[in-house]
């Protein structure tokens, strides 16, 4: 079968055959509708080197995915095949404290799980994928395909996740801001208009972001420069803003995020871009809550699912062709894809 895949650091993806995957005890074969390709992906590409992450190429890429249950291995008793399913895409141990509670992204026994797909295991970018276990696969609700499903995966699940945790700051007459409007940005609007009673201003460099961003909901979007951080203070009344999501993560948007927020308020770096930010006394907003997150739960993909069943969350995509996913990489590359990018393997 067609498979993209990574075979060695620093290199272009490359379309090639592999064999197909075969079932063990427990496992199950997904044929795969979708795939989305992740921003994440290029630094995986383009940035790392031998001994930076706990595995090596080659592998197939591909770890936002959905599609259909091809084949079940000895065994499997709850699901079907032709079901339609998304796949859970953090794959840990299942037996720590963190992955009993769904939170495998957080896995505290790496050792003892099995390679996430696209990050060192093999993903979903091909036309077959195996699945270790079950409990990485969730029914799609009715309403949803695996086209529309798979990018919700990482791209709503990973702000939704952020979100979330910031739910008890994001009350009526709260603001929160998100910086870049990309695959994730777009979403975390949505998910924010759909969950909470907050204003929403979205900040980024290009015009189709920002409309993206006015389609999504935001109520306020801003242009990024050397005066955004003032302008988010003169729509908060001076104060700031009280959440802060920023999906870029490189050091000028770091930077933005603490100059932007108000004093007790949360800054939640999303984006991998690599920057880093001083803490240290009269350097933040006093009280200012810094974290990062990955990924999400299990139970939070489901939340997600239901939101875009029910309308209330839709990604913004483009579709590929598995024969094009390397131009969809470069497209993404370049910055031409608004929203986000998706393999079609069928």
């Amino acid at each position: 079968m067609k498979a993209l895949r990574l075979e060695r650091w620093q290199s272009d993806p490359v379309l090639t055959e592999v064999a197909e995957p075969r079932p063990g005890p427990g496992q199950v074969v997904v044929r795969v509708g979708a795939a989305g390709a992740c921003h994440s992906d290029l630094h995986l590409i383009r940035e790392f080197g031998p001994g930076q992450v706990p595995f090596e190429p080659p592998f197939t890429l591909g770890h936002e995915n959905a599609g259909w249950i091809h084949e079940l291995g000895p065994g499997v008793t709850d699901v079907e095949v032709g079901q339609a399913v998304a796949v859970y895409g953090p794959w840990g141990c299942g037996t720590c404290a963190r992955c009993r509670l769904g939170i495998e992204q957080y896995c505290e026994n790496r050792a003892g799980g099995s390679l996430a797909p696209g990050l060192g295991g093999d993903g979903g970018m091909a036309e077959l994928l195996l699945v270790p276990s079950t409990r990485h696969l969730i029914p799609l609700p009715a309403g949803l395909d695996p086209v529309t499903a798979a990018p919700l995966t990482d791209a709503a699940l990973t702000p939704y996740h952020a979100i979330r945790r910031s739910w008890p700051t994001l009350f009526p007459g709260a603001t929160a801001v998100v910086i870049g409007i990309g695959g994730l940005g777009h979403l975390a609007v949505q998910i924010l208009r759909a969950t909470t009673a907050a204003r929403v201003i979205a900040v980024d460099t290009r015009a189709e972001a920002l409309a993206l961003a006015e389609r999504a909901g935001a109520d306020h979007t801003l242009t990024a420069g050397a005066d955004t951080a003032q302008a988010i203070r003169e729509l908060t009344d001076g104060r700031g803003a009280d959440v802060i999501f920023d999906c870029v993560g490189n050091a000028h948007t770091v930077t933005l995020g603490a100059a932007a927020s108000r004093m007790m308020g949360d800054l939640t770096i999303i984006g991998l871009g690599g920057g880093a930010l001083p803490v240290r006394f009269g350097a933040v907003p006093h009280e200012l809550s810094v974290q990062t997150t990955y990924w999400g739960s299990r139970p939070e993909l489901e939340e997600v699912l239901d939101l875009a069943a029910r309308g209330r969350l839709h990604a913004e995509i483009t579709t590929f062709p598995l024969d094009d996913a390397a131009e969809a990489y470069r497209r993404l590359e370049a910055g031409e894809i608004t929203g986000r990018a998706v393999i079609v393997p069928a």
